[in-house]
């Protein structure tokens, strides 16, 4: 009896090493992408989109190195431009971006509630270069299941605020009626 638990622990001291370096050569856990993950882009638009992380890699891709403020490090981000994503759904860009459209607004939400906005001029390259990005990937790996599996990124702001961790929607808001109809009516010809 006493040998047979003796075998036991033994067996259990030589295993449980084993086991450690297994889990360190799979790679951190946080590293796994959830299956099913999509970012849906709906609101004022004329084509609502449900994206999944395969979808964002087989668009056109952006990638910025920034300095993360809260790590005190460099990161490397890559993913799609938010612009490219909002003018696939059909928003406003460009020179169609003036009059009531001017009031236009994008709120991406996190799946923790976290709710950030931005106009929809400073995401439009014609106004301003604000190359805020739906990230996917940090140096290289996918974005970590605290992090992701996307992560607006906005590399020109002091602070980091609207750097929005696991995005789950982006809604744009247009402008009411009411200011389409405050719109100054161009005059009527007289005959």
């Amino acid at each position: 009896m006493a040998h047979r638990i003796i075998l036991q622990v033994s067996l259990a001291i030589l295993i449980f090493p084993i086991a450690l370096i297994g889990l360190r050569m799979s790679g951190p856990a946080a590293q796994t992408v959830p299956t099913g993950a999509e970012l849906k882009i709906a609101g004022a638009v004329s084509t609502p989109l449900t994206l999944t992380v395969a979808d964002l890699k087989k668009m056109p891709r952006k990638t910025l190195t920034v300095m993360n403020p809260h790590e005190k490090k460099q990161e490397t981000y890559e993913g799609v431009l938010l612009e490219d994503l909002l003018q696939k759904a059909g928003v406003p860009h460009g020179e169609q971006l003036r009059g009531a459209a001017m009031v236009s607004y994008v709120v991406a939400e996190a799946e923790d509630g976290y709710r950030v906005t931005f106009s929809l001029a400073e995401l439009d390259s014609a106004f301003l270069n604000s190359e805020v990005i739906v990230a996917d990937t940090l140096d290289g790996l996918p974005l970590g299941a605290k992090q992701g599996p996307f992560k607006l990124v906005a590399p020109h702001e002091k602070r980091p605020a609207r750097w929005i961790r696991m995005v789950k929607s982006i809604t744009i808001v247009g402008p009411t009626a009411k200011e389409r109809r405050d719109l100054p009516i161009p005059p009527q010809s007289s005959s």
